[in-house]
């Protein structure tokens, strides 16, 4: 077992007897034999729960369990600097990467550690809201009234609200700068003097505050498809959205073969879309439930989907589809509509953090010409939540700086995929002005999420050799070899 771990056996003790001499609360980290998911046989691991505050100002308050993975290193002589690694959301739950530790080459140099964030799936207590999936599902069907939306959401928000404070949870202690402080317990707990952070998508906001108010025995950071803490998301949903497509239409449009087999392919499909904004496509599927053919009338904001539910090398061959009335594609992502709607894993966390970080820092002019910016998507929404959504919800407005950019001399390395319609390149471009010590790698035709590109690794490797010279130029052959994708041609 590795030495942090061993020197937390004594930890625990100390600390046990320091909350009977002093009555004060101290985190503590409790080996449990009971996981969450099963580890491969050749695995060495040790797992369990860090014990936090709910509110740190409380010591006498409710206390949280939050599930960990401690995974040890294949290498006989490892680096002593693990990895801390939690993911985005907000509201997923890292724990589901435990089962693929085989995959993860960071384990070839260092211990590598899953921390679960409070309030997601396997945390205790878990801010699950089924209220919200419900209304998610019948908000899909095509028997839904769409003038009703607002109210359902509305709705669906007050009965989780009301079914989590009755269990006593502080709906308010669920943010950024909570779960940041639950890992600097988690560093204080098992005894690591320097660690590093992997951080994807809405974890890189929990990465900024950590290096802003934490940066002690923070050794380097990587920050998969970051999301800049001065960011206004809602501000630049749909920009962002049709920046990626038109990047991908660059892309077919320089590739001579895509050309050739899709000619003038932007220009018609955002033509399409227009029109059926216009004119509903109607599209009739069978419910596999009832079996009775059920209609559904799409818009072009309906339709853009196509970008992100087919595979980079098939988005210009499945919009060609569309665009000739093939509708076999759409009429399958149709018919999964009508699947179970799910038990709204870490919902309430994401409104908890989005209520109180994100919507409240909107500007409403700045919202409404963004929904109102482009013709073809008339009726998209460029808000996760509603502000009427998080006026019930309730929780406590974050501070100001929590809108302002970080300032750091920690080495850290930006990752991103050109295609990323949710957190573009140029955001983490615009990084680099604070993080003096940064450096900025942008996948050719890769979406979002990089690191966790499981058909192609070279993300990861570069993240495994920042980690192990993080104030070195990172550099691996492969990034080298990633051009634009071969796009799949009409048949």
């Amino acid at each position: 077992m590795m030495k942090y771990l061993i020197r937390l056996l004594l930890l625990i003790t100390l600390v046990t007897s320091c909350k009977e001499d002093n009555n004060k609360f101290q985190p503590t980290f409790i080996i449990s034999s009971e996981t969450t998911h099963k580890i491969p046989e050749n695995q060495d691991f040790t797992f369990g729960y860090l014990e936090v505050l709910e509110d740190k100002s409380k010591p006498e308050g409710t206390k949280l369990k939050l599930p960990v993975y401690i995974f040890k290193s294949r290498n006989s002589n490892p680096s002593k600097d693990p990895i801390i690694y939690t993911v985005g959301g907000p509201g997923s739950s890292t724990m589901r990467s435990a089962q693929y530790m085989n995959s993860y080459m960071y384990l070839d140099d260092r211990d590598f550690i899953l921390f679960e964030q409070r309030g997601t799936q396997y945390a205790q207590p878990h801010l699950d809201c089924p209220e919200w999936s419900e209304a998610v599902y019948k908000s899909n069907l095509p028997s839904f009234d769409s003038a009703g939306s607002d109210k359902l959401f509305e709705n669906a928000a007050k009965q989780c609200k009301k079914r989590l404070e009755e269990k006593g949870i502080n709906l308010s202690t669920y943010n950024t700068n909570a779960i940041a402080a639950d890992i600097v317990d988690l560093k204080n707990a098992l005894n690591i003097d320097t660690y590093n952070l992997l951080s994807l998508s809405y974890s890189t906001k929990i990465a900024q505050v950590l290096i802003r108010d934490y940066p002690e025995g923070i050794r380097s950071v990587v920050m998969d498809s970051p999301l800049p803490l001065e960011v206004n998301y809602d501000e630049e949903s749909i920009t962002n959205l049709m920046n990626a497509l038109d990047t991908l239409f660059s892309d077919c449009q320089t590739d001579i073969d895509c050309r050739k087999s899709y000619p003038n392919l932007k220009h018609r499909f955002l033509s399409y879309l227009k029109e059926k904004t216009e004119n509903p496509l109607i599209v009739s599927v069978a419910n596999p439930n009832t079996k009775k053919e059920e209609t559904f009338y799409l818009t072009g904001a309906d339709l853009v989907a196509v970008f992100e539910n087919a595979s980079v090398t098939n988005i210009p061959y499945e919009i060609n589809k569309l665009l000739n009335s093939d509708l076999s594609s759409l009429k399958y992502q149709l018919a999964q509509l009508f699947n179970n709607k799910g038990f709204g894993a870490g919902q309430g966390m994401r409104l908890s953090v989005w209520c109180a970080e994100e919507e409240p820092f909107n500007s409403e002019s700045n919202i409404k010409y963004e929904v109102n910016k482009y013709k073809e998507l008339k009726g998209l929404s460029s808000s996760v939540f509603s502000k009427s959504v998080c006026d019930i919800w309730g929780v406590k407005k974050a501070k100001d700086i929590e809108n302002e950019p970080v300032k750091s001399t920690i080495p850290v390395l930006l990752i991103n995929g050109d295609y990323d319609s949710e957190t573009p390149p140029r955001w983490a471009k615009s990084m680099t002005n604070n993080l003096s010590n940064s450096q900025h790698f942008v996948f050719k035709g890769w979406r979002h999420g990089p690191t966790t590109n499981w058909s192609n690794q070279c993300a990861m490797e570069l993240a495994n050799s920042f980690f192990n010279n993080p104030n070195k130029i990172a550099e691996v052959d492969c990034y080298k070899k990633i051009k634009t994708p071969k796009f799949k041609l009409a048949e």
